[in-house]
């Protein structure tokens, strides 16, 4: 697929995601796309796999440009960055979870990030 007709599909499905779930994550958008399958979310969560980027389809870059195009549309929609903890499900310690192989933690934090809307004006005054 090219860049193009994977910026249409990322904002495309991040209007989706905001629509139905009332926030955007790469991790929904990454499934939406056919990157990862719920399963392998699944696995990742309760910590049977040690990185979810292993586990994705297409190659790293094509995967930065992924998160770099969620980021494009929450700009372009006014929505507000939130860092969400991933944590492990299940029995046993709540451990971090790490997307990426490494853990670089510029890379964990763009595929942690979710995006909302921002409150109401007013709501905020």
């Amino acid at each position: 697929m090219n860049r193009q007709t994977l910026r249409k599909r990322v904002h495309q499905y991040a209007g989706q995601l905001l629509w139905e779930k009332g926030y955007v994550s790469p991790i929904d958008v990454l499934v939406k796309l056919g990157r990862l399958k719920p399963k392998e979310v699944e696995n990742w969560r309760f910590k049977r796999i040690s990185h979810l980027e292993g586990s994705m389809r297409g190659s790293i870059p094509s995967q930065n440009f992924v998160l770099k195009e969620i980021r494009a549309f929450a700009n372009k929609k006014e929505l507000k960055p939130s860092f969400t903890y991933y944590k492990k499900w299940g029995k046993g310690p709540k451990q971090r979870l790490q997307f990426s192989k490494r853990g670089v933690p510029t890379i964990e934090e763009r595929y942690a990030t979710h995006y909302l809307p921002r409150g109401n004006k007013k709501k905020e005054e």
